[in-house]
């Protein structure tokens, strides 16, 4: 008699959660693959594209969304239009003792719209949107009381943010 699901732990926005290992069966891979390209779709009109009753699919989905595979849904916004045309990347390396308020300062800063902690000689990565080089100069600014930082200005985005592939069984039924 085949086991229980084994369980794996997944990180969700830098906690761990525990993840059955059944929660990413063939399904449930369709329907984070049919999520990722509509968002607002339908728990009906998602039943429909793969082949499920609408409260099925519904209950998978609460599932997924509970054990921290769906982590939320968001809307992508463009920069500019909201006055925001400059985006960069700021490394910072920390001075001793400055590393928990660097990550303080980032989170309230609400033009990091993302920070990282990675390895390497830097310990943040940052990206930054502001109006203008003297805004980015003016944020970064506040950050040099904590740390040294290198900034680069992206010129362009030959890779625009994408959803993570999902791999599809291919018996499985597309739209």
């Amino acid at each position: 008699m085949p086991s229980k699901s084994r369980s794996r732990t997944a990180s969700t926005n830098g906690h761990r959660a525990e993840v059955e290992e059944d929660s990413l069966d063939d399904k449930n891979r369709l329907l984070l693959a049919e999520l990722q390209s509509n968002p607002r779709i339908t728990m009906s009109a998602l039943a429909r594209q793969v082949s499920m009753s609408a409260p099925a699919v519904t209950e998978r989905v609460e599932r997924l969304e509970q054990t921290g595979v769906i982590r939320g849904y968001r809307i992508d916004l463009d920069p500019a239009a909201l006055g925001l045309p400059l985006t960069a990347f700021a490394r910072i390396k920390p001075a001793a003792g400055q590393l928990t308020k660097l990550a303080q300062l980032a989170a309230a800063t609400p033009q990091v719209t993302e920070c990282y902690r990675i390895t390497g000689e830097d310990c943040f990565l940052l990206k930054v949107h502001a109006s203008t080089v003297e805004h980015l100069a003016e944020i970064l600014d506040r950050f040099q009381t904590y740390g040294q930082s290198i900034t680069s200005v992206v010129v362009s985005t030959p890779v625009p943010p994408r959803p993570l592939p999902v791999p599809i069984p291919a018996s499985a039924p597309h739209s």
